[in-house]
């Protein structure tokens, strides 16, 4: 799935191409693709809405229009096409934009599980997905303090703290074991029994990885690409994610392969006793 680092490069390549574009209308062929409003509701207000600027919330790419900000979530597969209205239609294709230069923005999901929002100005900070996200990684707030207030009660594995959006926003699978592997933390370690230092490294090594692997335009693990050729290289640098069985970059030892929480977690066992 597309974390931080891959979200905000899509992001990037899409401002490139949508900056002060209008959308003239929408085709929506999947209609459970649409999380708010209704579909009909969604088609109607979003026609003639102007572009103006294209960031991230978490793993949401949100764009400003005139009256509204479009979110997508790009889920496990969503990747965005541009086309003219001449070319054929993708099966995978199931929201298409028409914009005001003959040309096609097209949000294509094989597995159909993206989500997109036409979320009113005034109502972003209170309706969904914002008042379930929590701090950005680069968010001043984001201190030791604020993690140990969140960390307190929570006995649950470290790694998977790390994959709680309420908290902090944008980390996943990925890079969330590459974070505890530089912050030489157990995957296992329970979050209330973090050190001030734990917490410190994990903030330190949370915007050293992101943004380390923003710069190599995200990770490219199976079939995820962030935009019709476009594939990230940070998979390159990767210390332990999906390295099971090889050796550590730093001791040697082997890496291992668990489950935690249900999910694959990788990690040395001398580097992060």
């Amino acid at each position: 799935m597309p974390e931080k680092p891959e979200v905000i490069t899509v992001a990037r390549k899409l401002e490139t191409k949508l900056i002060n574009k209008k959308i003239l209308g929408v085709e929506v062929f999947y209609n459970n693709m649409i999380d708010y409003p209704t579909v009909s509701d969604f088609k109607k207000n979003i026609k003639n809405q102007k572009i103006y600027n294209i960031t991230t919330r978490g793993k949401w790419i949100v764009m400003t229009l005139d009256d509204y900000y479009l979110l997508f979530h790009l889920r496990m597969e969503g990747k965005f096409f541009f086309r003219t209205k001449e070319d054929e239609k993708n099966k995978h294709e199931h929201v298409i934009f028409d914009l005001d230069d003959d040309t096609q923005l097209r949000f294509a999901d094989v597995r159909k599980f993206g989500k997109v929002m036409l979320i009113e100005k005034d109502k972003i900070n209170n309706m969904k997905p914002y008042t379930e996200l929590g701090l950005e990684p680069w968010d001043k707030n984001l201190t030791s303090e604020y993690l140990k207030e969140k960390y307190s009660k929570k006995s649950l594995p470290i790694k998977s703290v790390l994959l709680d959006q309420s908290i902090i926003t944008g980390i996943g699978n990925i890079y969330a074991d590459e974070i505890l592997f530089l912050s030489r933390i157990n995957p296992l370690t329970k979050a209330k029994d973090l050190t001030d230092k734990n917490r410190k490294d994990i903030i330190k090594n949370t915007i050293e990885v992101l943004d380390k692997a923003i710069e190599e335009g995200g990770t490219t693990i199976r079939s995820y690409t962030s935009e019709e050729g476009v594939t990230g290289m940070f998979q390159n640098n990767l210390f332990v994610h999906q390295r099971e069985k090889e050796s550590c970059r730093i001791c040697n030892s082997t890496i291992i392969k668990i489950k935690v929480g249900g999910r694959g977690t990788y990690y040395c066992p001398k580097c992060q006793k």
